[in-house]
């Protein structure tokens, strides 16, 4: 077994791979919008009202924003105050993984667990790249341990905390938080046979509590949509907020209705799933196949020593959301904890039963991905950005020092394999945080051009720009949303500032504009990586430019 200094060592190595991430630039799109949603709450007081620019948003609940906009008020509009709210619910994940792993296996299992969920590349980005699902994933897995212990013990405690943690789960992205709670729950309660559990008063109490824990979100729609029936949304009048979020949404989602189709892939999430889980893909997929094949020798007989919540919970959410015509790879962070428990007992079994042969293949696959993991954070260091900093230098040899230090050091087959896959997420988080996201960053226009703005001077108040696309991280560094005219309106204003791009630059010259100051930035769609912009050879060719022009008569 894992020694506690060697765990707390490990942990206290992600947490500050976390807390290097948090004082990151905020990533355009979603990231940058949701913190600008959040931070016109705060600027307005108005908590009520969800928009997404000048537009009523419908889409998703208000939690997420509420708690990016309560820590705006207690910290002030920064980056890593918009950040804080999805590491304490990563942080509540973690420890619901151990919660369930213990309730469901045993101690070890948990700590494991909770490792693993903490080391999953997926999970990692998303306190970085922070959306919704940080504290979807969260509360998700909080639920999901005390509805299971409620089912176990027969716990009041228990049911109530389930409750509620579905309801902050539901406040947080809708209906598909009660399903991807309501699968697993249904086939533990199928492979337990104990069906008796959910025909209790307590349940009844677990209804109120949910029924409370949402009320402040429907009240929300109600006043913004309900009581507007004059409000056009995505083209359709007499839209209810609270029909919306508890019928309509998951539907939408599924049939890309309203949202759009991006993909009929329905092996997106597979494929998907080979990166957002490393570094522990491989054993994931291990441990899924073999638990399978125990239940398929089992005819899914009940037996003590095995569970069915994760194995059934991860095989039903992944055929229903591959059927979905909207997808996206952060979807699949709601079955991250259950992959982690799933993994952690499989890890735990191997080493139990003496399987040896198995623990080699799995421990030679986990120097090889450390191999992979060590070539790929040395490209990314000393070819697509090379380091310059002497600190980075310091960091990076730290690193590699404790790495050889545990990879030479003699131990148990299943300990080293865990401390193996643990660093290699470590080390590419770390050249990550600390070194490719700066460099790429500076790549984003908007970001970048706040930065000439406060150096410049410019009045926020007085920059717009002659389009509708989106400028979410000039709105948020600037703190002050960009603010939209036209060729024709920019005739009869002066001395005003326009963001514009090498198009629209080109148009105001042939308009016979002209300008007395001109401020230039480069500009990638940073979450739109390709082989010729990692390449610095090629990378010129993958660049445009945002202007902030000066308009004068």
């Amino acid at each position: 077994m894992i020694s506690n200094a060697r765990y707390w060592f490990l942990l206290f190595l992600v947490l500050i791979i976390y807390c290097a991430g948090l004082f990151s630039t905020l990533f355009e799109n979603d990231s940058a919008q949701f913190a600008v949603m959040a931070m016109r709450m705060v600027q307005e007081n108005d908590f009520i009202n969800l928009f997404k620019g000048p537009n009523e948003y419908l889409d998703k609940p208000h939690m997420h924003y509420w708690l990016a906009a309560l820590s705006f008020k207690i910290f002030g509009l920064y980056d890593w105050a918009y950040r804080i709210p999805a590491l304490l619910a990563t942080i509540l994940g973690a420890y619901s993984c151990f919660g369930l792993g213990k309730l469901l296996y045993n101690h070890y299992v948990g700590k494991i667990a909770a490792l693993i969920f903490l080391t999953s590349q997926t999970i990692v980005l998303s306190v970085i790249d922070v959306r919704t699902d940080a504290v979807l994933t969260g509360f998700t897995i909080f639920s999901l341990w005390h509805l299971a212990a409620y089912i176990n013990k027969n716990s009041l405690k228990h049911i109530i905390l389930g409750a509620f943690g579905a309801g902050i789960a539901f406040s947080t992205k809708g209906q598909i938080a009660l399903v991807v709670i309501g699968l697993p729950i249904l086939c533990h309660l199928a492979y337990t046979r104990n069906w008796m559990r959910f025909v209790n008063w307590r349940v009844l109490v677990a209804i109120v509590v949910f029924a409370i824990t949402i009320t402040p979100i429907l009240y929300a729609y109600y006043l913004q949509f309900d009581l507007h029936p004059e409000k056009v949304i995505r083209g359709r009048s007499n839209r209810s907020g609270i029909l919306f979020i508890l019928w309509e949404q998951s539907f939408e989602r599924m049939s890309g209705e309203g949202v759009g189709k991006n993909s009929s892939d329905y092996f997106f999430f597979f494929h998907t799933f080979l990166w957002t889980f490393l570094p522990w893909t491989l054993i994931g997929l291990a441990a899924y196949y073999a638990r399978f094949r125990t239940f398929i020798n089992l005819k899914f007989k009940y037996n003590s020593k095995y569970e069915f919540l994760t194995l059934g919970g991860i095989t039903l959410i992944f055929i229903l959301i591959s059927f979905a015509q909207f997808k996206l790879p952060h979807y699949l962070n709601i079955v991250m904890p259950l992959f982690s428990i799933l993994t952690a007992s499989y890890l735990y079994s191997l080493n139990v039963f003496v399987k040896d042969s198995a623990i080699k293949v799995l421990l030679s696959i986990q120097y090889f991905i450390l191999a992979i993991v060590f070539i790929v954070s040395a490209l990314i260091s000393f070819f697509v950005f090379e380091i310059a900093s002497v600190l980075s230098y310091i960091l990076f040899a730290v690193a590699g020092a404790i790495i050889i230090y545990f990879t030479l050091k003699r131990g148990l087959y299943s300990i080293r394999i865990i401390t193996m896959a643990a660093l290699a997420s470590i080390l590419l988080n770390l050249v990550l945080n600390f070194h490719f996201y700066p460099n790429l960053l500076e790549y984003q226009a908007g970001s970048s051009m706040a930065d000439v703005v406060k150096e410049q001077q410019i009045p926020v108040d007085n920059i717009y720009k002659i389009s509708a696309e989106n400028t979410w991280a000039l709105d948020f560094y600037n703190r002050t949303p960009v603010k939209i005219t036209s060729i024709d309106d920019v005739v009869s204003n002066n001395n005003i500032w326009l963001y514009v791009s090498d198009e629209e630059i080109e148009a105001l010259k042939d308009a016979g504009f002209d300008w007395d100051k001109q401020f230039s930035v480069i500009d990638f769609r940073i979450t739109r990586l390709q082989a010729k912009f990692l390449n610095p050879a090629t990378r010129q060719k993958t660049l445009r430019n945002k202007y902030l022009v000066h308009i004068y008569k």
